[in-house]
């Protein structure tokens, strides 16, 4: 039996176990010990690209923002559909996972780091999002297991009333945000048509070989601010939800 390779660990700011290992030829990311991703099942890290620029009008030189860098199978399907003239931002907060592609996965794609389209961002991707307004076309998320099962407790952030508001302000007009999630999450969608957001929910098999579609992509397009406004006034000035998105002055909560 071929054994798997432990080729380089570190720590997560929340003190797990973040490690890299080769077996036959594949390669894989494991949190204290937990297969997270691999190179032999990139199916559903190719949708997640395929949807998120999936635009419905050309855009000549998008602006793409990916959250994780992984194993690289996302940017290198966004740089295939994007063109010479996409710049493409890679938030990953663990800079050893960047050090990893450049030493270890220069075969795999860690090749493409140096491609003069892409940009590397060793930090948070909530930073980059709350930079805005209106920075990205794209916006791809595959920081977490989903949108209820954090790799990082901070990461929750990202799909409050809140986080998912300042998604939809760092996108520009006719952009797209896609999640990454392990699992069904049937309130998800819900969430983001609160934060004003049309929801679709799609299913994404692990491999090819597979019957049934374990992982799901959530997509997101904003719906135009006078749809948006809208449905805020028709609700009631109680309601909670809203009141997650909106604060009292009628800036978005930070």
């Amino acid at each position: 039996m071929i054994p798997f390779r432990n080729l380089a660990e570190t720590r997560t700011p929340d003190g797990s176990r973040f490690s890299l290992h080769e077996h036959d030829g594949e390669y894989f990311l494991k949190l204290n010990g937990r297969q997270l991703m691999g190179s032999n099942n990139t199916i559903s890290e190719c949708l997640l690209a395929d949807l998120a620029c999936d635009f419905s009008m050309p855009v000549d030189s998008p602006r793409i923002l990916i959250g994780g860098l992984g194993l690289g199978f996302s940017l290198r399907r966004v740089l295939e559909l994007t063109g010479p003239k996409a710049a493409v931002q890679v938030a990953e907060l663990l800079p050893e996972v960047v050090a990893w592609n450049r030493q270890f996965l220069s075969g795999l794609n860690g090749k493409l780091l140096d491609d003069p389209r892409v940009g590397i961002f060793a930090g948070d991707v909530f930073e980059c999002i709350r930079r805005g307004p209106a920075k990205f076309d794209a916006i791809l998320l595959d920081v977490d297991n989903g949108p209820t099962s954090f790799v990082q407790s901070k990461n929750s952030r990202l799909y409050t009333g809140n986080g998912l508001s300042l998604i939809r302000r760092a996108l520009r007009p006719g952009g797209r945000v896609a999640f990454w999630s392990a699992e069904r999450e049937p309130a998800f969608t819900g969430q983001l048509a609160r934060a004003g957001f049309v929801a679709t929910e799609f299913e994404a098999k692990a491999h090819e070989r597979a019957k049934r579609a374990a992982h799901r992509i959530y997509v997101g397009v904003p719906r135009p601010f006078s749809a948006f406004s809208s449905m805020m006034c028709s609700s009631s000035s109680t309601d909670s939800s809203i009141s997650e998105i909106v604060g009292p002055s009628g800036e978005l909560d930070r």
